[in-house]
């Protein structure tokens, strides 16, 4: 990661990307998703990249589970890339925004029909007398939804990280490690926005 200053980190990260969907067993779309609440109390858990594009990186979500309400909260949100398979990560640091309904109808209307049933019937992050509860409710909504297609439901949507900072890190012998960083300044809709790089010491 040396001639790097010009390049724009969307297209590194594709070329990670790329390699780790070749040699990582499972899910190397897998990303950790820090969120914070209101009160500054922070969250993290494991969900799956849906998509990337030049504003930043999506993926979709329950809006009433505890990381839908955090960031509904707190529009703040980092995300971490571990391919132990490459002995890389990606780290991501930004604002978040909400997909368009355009977006999240066409993300929902490419899921399997029973991830779509499913994402009626469960009451994300709330409390489960038992596993019948959920495949109860799941029998209710497959027969509501048996003709035609499953429409979106109104608390299932996308949400959009928009980089200002983004970490490239690559394991190299006696933990002296690269770490390259593009730092985002400006960006519009009209302009493409500028980034600049640094290398941290490991």
């Amino acid at each position: 990661m040396t001639d790097t200053n010009d390049r724009n980190p969307y297209d590194l990260f594709a070329e990670w990307m790329k390699e780790a969907e070749q040699s990582e067993p499972n899910d190397p779309n897998a990303m950790a998703l820090a969120t914070a609440d209101a009160g500054g109390i922070p969250s993290v858990r494991m969900v799956l990249l849906k998509g990337i594009d030049p504003r930043g990186f999506v993926f979709y979500t329950n809006t009433e589970s505890r990381k839908g309400g955090q960031l509904l909260a707190n529009r703040n949100a980092a995300l971490c890339f571990h391919w132990k398979s490459l002995r890389r990560q990606v780290r991501v640091e930004g604002p978040v925004e909400t997909v368009t309904d355009a977006e999240a109808d066409a993300y929902f209307e490419s899921r399997p029909r029973e991830s779509r049933i499913g994402a009626w019937a469960s009451l994300q992050s709330r409390p489960l007398e038992g596993r019948w509860e959920l495949e109860k409710r799941v029998a209710q909504f497959a027969a509501k939804h048996a003709i035609g297609t499953v429409p979106r439901p109104p608390h299932w949507t996308g949400f959009r990280v928009l980089p200002s900072r983004i970490e490239f890190w690559r394991d190299r012998p006696f933990r002296l490690h690269d770490r390259l960083v593009f730092l985002r300044a400006g960006g519009t809709d009209d302009n493409p926005p500028v980034w600049t790089t640094e290398h941290l010491y490991p």
